[in-house]
């Protein structure tokens, strides 16, 4: 009797599972299917394993949020992105406001977009000087009801977020570029999350540049911390100096940006293996400097250049780009994003 009765449970659940991998086929390309089962699944299970209604009101809002966000961008995902950072009690009339409307437009002029916080100062002039249709906006509802500022208000790609945890995620994945002005918590927020999610690994190098006046200390202060206290009492490696770059300058900022790119493309991993992709194929010689003078970072082997139109463990990816091949520590992500940087320069 008892085994009658599990061999119908069984055959319930199955049946249950079933038609969740039929909806998943339906309602997504083949080879999501998968992941699709998976996150429906999960959401069932919650109904089974949580009767809290707080805990799945914010599960449930989370999960909104995201899904619009994602559809938002995913027209705009082969596009370079910058975002801006910075007070947003800044002055229409400060240095700082002028120098954010001019670099924004100019990253504009090289074929990115601009993804601010959505409000009023640093992020209002970062979104005049890209203009709308080149304007990405994500705010954050607030007790004090913050606004879009009038350069995206009404936009389709002005989000509107209830946590935080969301927006950040968003400003992170999307962007190719972190440009940091002067602010209070917030920015200084931004900028720590940003510094420790690249030294661990956890966001793809990028470049991240931090600017202001020429008449301003505001970042020279913050940097006389980082290595006089954090550096020099060991809680960073010296090479997490590296993870910035700091400027009085708006066309050196853009040209900043401008060369991290020149030669690394993009990165991922593959297995155990570590696969940068190139802009451009680089020479023998390239790749014997590049042993020579990054090998601390290896766990094994060597870094080696894998053509395009290759097979197997590097063929992932786009398969036009020559791309560099290596067994990386995922240790030392300093040295690593000094790396990526260093890739630059070897092409004159």
């Amino acid at each position: 009797m008892e085994k009658r009765k599990m061999g119908k449970c069984d055959g319930v659940r199955d049946n249950f599972f079933r038609t969740i991998a039929d909806l998943a086929e339906l309602c997504s390309t083949h080879e999501n299917a998968d992941l699709l089962k998976e996150m429906v699944t999960t959401i069932l299970k919650l109904g089974r394993e949580n009767s809290d209604r707080g805990d799945l009101k914010l599960i449930n809002k989370a999960l909104k949020e995201l899904r619009y966000a994602a559809k938002t961008f995913v027209p705009y995902r082969n596009t370079r992105k910058v975002v801006f950072f910075g007070s947003a009690r800044t002055r229409n009339d400060s240095a700082e406001y002028k120098m954010a409307e001019k670099l924004s437009a100019l990253m504009v002029n090289h074929g990115f977009k601009v993804i601010t916080g959505g409000g009023p100062g640093i992020m209002e002039a970062g979104n005049k000087g890209a203009k709308r249709e080149n304007s990405f906006s994500l705010n954050i509802r607030l007790p004090f009801e913050q606004r879009h500022n009038p350069y995206i208000e009404g936009d389709k790609k002005a989000i509107t977020f209830k946590y935080f945890f969301n927006r950040k995620l968003f400003f992170l994945k999307e962007s190719d570029a972190t440009v940091l002005f002067p602010g209070g918590f917030g920015t200084m927020d931004e900028c720590f999350e940003n510094l420790t999610l690249i030294q661990t690994g956890k966001s793809k190098p990028l470049p991240l540049i931090l600017i202001e006046p020429p008449e301003s200390n505001y970042w020279g202060k913050w940097m006389t911390f980082l290595r006089e206290t954090l550096a020099k009492g060991g809680f960073i490696s010296p090479e997490d100096l590296n993870l910035f770059f700091h400027t009085h300058d708006v066309e050196e900022a853009l040209d900043e940006i401008l060369k991290f790119f020149r030669v690394y493309h993009s990165m991922r991993y593959f297995e155990e293996k570590t696969v940068i992709n190139l802009n451009r194929l680089l020479k023998s010689e390239d790749i014997q400097l590049l042993n020579e003078k990054y090998k601390s970072i290896l766990r094994s082997g060597t870094i080696r250049l894998s053509p395009p139109h290759s097979t197997g463990e590097e063929g992932v990816g786009d398969s036009t780009m020559p791309r560099l091949v290596m067994d990386f520590n995922r240790r030392d992500f300093g040295k690593f994003h000094e790396m990526a940087k260093f890739l630059n320069t070897l092409v004159a």
